[in-house]
């Protein structure tokens, strides 16, 4: 029997090195952006360098090659820091890029992957509609054939990284035929093809978040992503890998709620000595560590048996449902701990706080994760 918990040295760098620039880039103005509700730009490219945009695309597309444990570890650790940034990068690569990858023919490939997996542009996913969330079935966007081109018709909702100044494309669904939904990859500056402005939202307000609506859009038969026919097979195929991202992030986002938490009360006094004394704090912090510890296995597994060509269904949406949960009760115990002045936007916990609850939304809320789960459970 042979089982293991320690990093090899290759993951643990990557760790390192992500960490120190979450730490020395990142943390400086992740409130200035924040507060202006600026997409990160400099950032992106600065990540594009160290190859965080690509990670699990093969060298030969212009991606890193690595694992999805490597991806899942960046992905904490950046979220630990600021979840804009992070969603910025997981949604690219799980829901932008890899169905390109997954799905695509070789031309596809060659036409898109080198400048995406490279993080020269950014890709996105288009799947949720106005009436169209947890019931992505429900797709009303529709896509005829006509004169060797699709005309698409319908609206995109909660899109992310669609409408910056580096966005090159989005793949959407769309019904192409009688209970037929299917998956055409339509690029940025399409006619037809109109990006509202930047969304308001309660949190990640770094990153890009639009409504996509298409107006008698047209893109070339050859933009079909995969077989006709087959488009609700590959986004949920899709979902279940970028629930392994988003879990990551409910992870990250719990230790750096934790790591304020501890630091605050590590030096705010009160009667006389450190909260950190006060056994109601002591144990906040306690609990905090312990799920964290948890919830960071169960996204190991996940990534893991993905690694390893295995069922990881039910990993994934255990790993996304507990750590989603989890960042809940971890930002909210960290602002409790920090009293009235976590209320103020100055202290990083309220970014965290309201950063956090689209984790129990986003890549399948927690209803559906318990619905995903319960199937694999044979109920």
């Amino acid at each position: 029997m042979s089982l293991g918990f320690d990093l090899d040295e290759e993951h643990e760098l990557l760790r390192d090195t992500v960490r120190q620039f979450a730490l020395e880039k990142v943390a400086p103005i992740a409130e200035e952006l924040d507060r202006e509700k600026r997409f990160p730009y400099d950032l992106v490219a600065e990540m594009a360098e160290l190859g965080l945009m690509g990670m699990t695309i093969p060298e030969e597309y212009g991606g890193g090659g690595t694992d999805t444990l490597a991806y899942a570890i960046a992905v904490e650790e950046l979220t630990r820091i600021d979840s804009s940034v992070a969603i910025t990068v997981a949604a690219h690569h799980s829901l932008g890029t890899l169905p390109i990858y997954y799905f695509g023919d070789e031309e596809q490939k060659q036409r898109w992957l080198p400048d995406l997996a490279s993080g020269r542009k950014l890709a996105a996913f288009g799947l949720t509609e106005p009436g169209a969330g947890s019931d992505a079935g429900a797709t009303r966007t529709t896509a005829r054939l006509e004169n060797g081109e699709w005309v698409i018709d319908g609206t995109k909702m909660f899109i992310t990284n669609a409408g910056t100044d580096i966005s090159s494309c989005v793949t959407i669904t769309a019904v192409t035929g009688d209970g037929e939904i299917s998956n055409i990859v339509v690029p940025n500056g399409t006619p037809g093809y109109v990006i509202s402005a930047p969304m308001e939202k309660l949190g990640w307000r770094a990153s890009d978040t639009r409504e996509l609506s298409f107006q008698g859009a047209r893109v070339p038969e050859g933009n079909l992503l995969g077989p006709r026919g087959e488009g609700f097979k590959q986004f949920l195929e899709i979902l279940d890998g970028g629930r392994i991202s988003v879990a990551a992030m409910g992870v990250g986002l719990a230790q750096g709620a934790y790591d304020l938490a501890y630091a605050y009360a590590k030096e705010r006094e009160q009667f006389g000595k450190p909260i950190a004394k006060f056994q109601s704090v002591q144990t906040k912090l306690v609990d905090m560590a312990t799920e964290i510890e948890a919830a960071r296995q169960l996204v190991w597994k996940a990534a893991w048996e993905k690694d390893q060509g295995r069922d990881f269904r039910k990993s994934a949406a255990m790993a996304k449902l507990f750590s989603g949960e989890l960042s809940h009760r971890a930002a909210n115990w960290s602002l409790q701990i920090h009293g009235g002045y976590g209320f103020m936007d100055e202290y990083a916990i309220s970014r965290l706080y309201r950063d956090q609850k689209i984790l129990e939304i986003g890549e399948g809320t927690n209803e559906v994760q318990r619905m995903v789960i319960a199937r694999h459970l044979g109920l």
